[in-house]
């Protein structure tokens, strides 16, 4: 699969994807990417009858940067797209956004997939989060090596060489604001998954490090309508690396929450 460039709609201070006809999903990806991560995804929802609308997260992509510190810096923009009854899906960051509208009483979200999301990480997981937020410089594109391998180890992939091209081309006040801001939260709390009651999907790679199967299984536990689901060798990045995998379980999902 290639992740070439694709044109842009306005939609207030964000610029997203918008392709296809239908049932309105919201594709939200995370901290050092662009819309463009979505491209396992967008062709396949397309195809089964959907709208899909992929904005670029403050700061990144082709967005506007306003200085964004709290996670609804980035919730309240997004929120201004939903004029119509949605499924949203997030991964990363872009699941704690998520997570953070369903919880809100949304009356256009009819569904929250919240894909490789964090959930009370342990001690030395927040430590390490937090530190390398702090280490990030805001005046200069940031060495993307340590990410990369984070996220791919050592596997030479387009999926890797896209994500390295996204991650230097970032804004780096962007990325550093938008770091910190995925840092120094724990995910949901019990309460605001407590208050997501439209079906809510959890799911992650079953060799995911960081956002883990038992954060998972966690969160959907305490979401009156939730339910976890893994991804067999599949770790951070698998929207994009398995591709596949994700929408056979992401597709039957959507249409669950949008007929």
């Amino acid at each position: 699969m290639t992740w070439t460039t694709r044109p842009r709609s306005k939609f207030g201070d964000l610029a997203a994807i918008d392709a296809g006809e239908g049932p309105l999903v919201v594709l939200l990806h995370g901290v050092g990417l662009r819309a463009e991560a979505w491209g396992g995804q967008i062709e396949a929802l397309v195809a089964a009858g959907y709208r899909v609308v992929c904005p670029d997260m403050l700061g990144h992509g082709e967005s506007a940067f306003a200085e964004p510190n709290r996670v609804e810096s980035y919730v309240a923009p997004i929120t201004s797209l939903l004029q119509e009854p949605a499924v949203l899906i997030g991964h990363s960051m872009g699941a704690l956004i998520a997570a953070h509208i369903a919880a809100s009483g949304n009356r256009y979200v009819k569904g929250v997939a919240a894909l490789n999301a964090i959930y009370k990480r342990s001690d030395a997981a927040r430590q390490s989060v937090l530190s390398r937020a702090q280490a990030l410089d805001a005046q200069r594109s940031n060495d993307a090596s340590v990410t990369l391998h984070r996220w791919f180890a050592d596997d030479i992939s387009a999926e890797r060489d896209a994500c390295a091209q996204w991650l230097e081309a970032v804004n780096p006040r962007a990325y550093k604001a938008a770091y910190t801001v995925f840092a120094e939260s724990d995910g949901p709390t019990e309460k605001q998954l407590a208050k997501i009651t439209c079906p809510a999907m959890f799911l992650t790679g079953a060799d995911e490090p960081n956002s883990t199967p038992a954060m998972s299984q966690q969160m959907a536990s305490l979401a009156p309508k939730g339910r976890a689901e893994f991804i067999p060798d599949a770790a951070h990045m698998m929207p994009m690396t398995h591709a596949a995998e994700v929408n056979a379980t992401l597709l039957p999902f959507v249409q669950e929450c949008l007929t």
